[in-house]
């Protein structure tokens, strides 16, 4: 088992790690619209969502990993009225590329988040 660790997204608010890789897969902690340097995005759920697949794509990348090796995603949203605009922007980071996901409402994220995106990818 690997911890994976980058300075290029926000760091764990508690005692987690930013990913774990074990065997072929990474697993992603669950990433919410901070910046790297920790601060929450101004803005509704589009910058959120958008800042979100940015702090997924900095941790795989440091893993060597890229969004196409996703194989599974979960997304929590705070309010499903929001479904919509992140299923938009969520498709134009994956284009063609289709993970399995699941996608829930709950009633309150870290930070006061609007949404927060954990992954599992595929090291081949």
């Amino acid at each position: 088992m690997e911890r994976i660790q980058t300075d290029q997204a926000p760091q764990a608010l508690g005692p987690y790690s930013q990913a774990i890789r074990t065997g072929s897969f990474i697993f992603t902690s669950g990433q919410v619209p901070l910046t790297k340097e920790g601060v929450m995005v101004t803005g509704g759920i589009e910058e959120q969502t958008h800042q979100v697949m940015k702090n997924i794509q900095a941790v795989l990348a440091e893993a060597n990993v890229d969004l196409s090796q996703i194989v599974k995603t979960t997304i929590f949203l705070m309010d499903m009225e929001d479904f919509q605009t992140v299923n938009q922007i969520y498709g134009e980071w994956f284009k063609d590329h289709r993970p399995a996901r699941s996608c829930v409402q709950v009633s309150r994220l870290p930070k006061d988040a609007r949404i927060e995106i954990e992954t599992i990818a595929i090291v081949e």
